[in-house]
């Protein structure tokens, strides 16, 4: 039988990508950048899920990060979509020189 990897350690891996995902968020001043921080910070959370899924042998945390990701899809579609508009309209994705009620 092959050693299983412990439960802590999927855990912590999690809150250390939830942490930098954070910090780059705070951080960062790029909305591109911005915007993978807060994809980084979905995928920890559906490291967590699935860890704890398969640590009581049940399927419901991997069918709800299946929907995560699937939310995830469209907020990136939609995100970038936002993204591309903005730029082309203020040529800079810095998000301190963006204000949109200014034209």
């Amino acid at each position: 039988m092959a050693a299983q990897v412990p439960t802590a350690y999927y855990l912590v891996l999690a809150a250390i990508l939830f942490s930098i995902g954070v910090g780059s968020f705070l951080v960062k001043r790029n909305i591109i950048t911005i915007f993978i921080s807060i994809e980084l910070m979905l995928n920890a959370v559906n490291l967590t899920f699935v860890a704890f899924a398969h640590q009581w042998h049940q399927i419901s945390g991997q069918i709800f990060v299946f929907f995560v990701m699937v939310v995830a899809a469209a907020e990136a579609a939609v995100g970038l979509a936002i993204i591309i508009a903005i730029f082309r309209t203020r040529q800079t994705l810095n998000v301190d020189q963006i204000d949109l009620m200014k034209l």
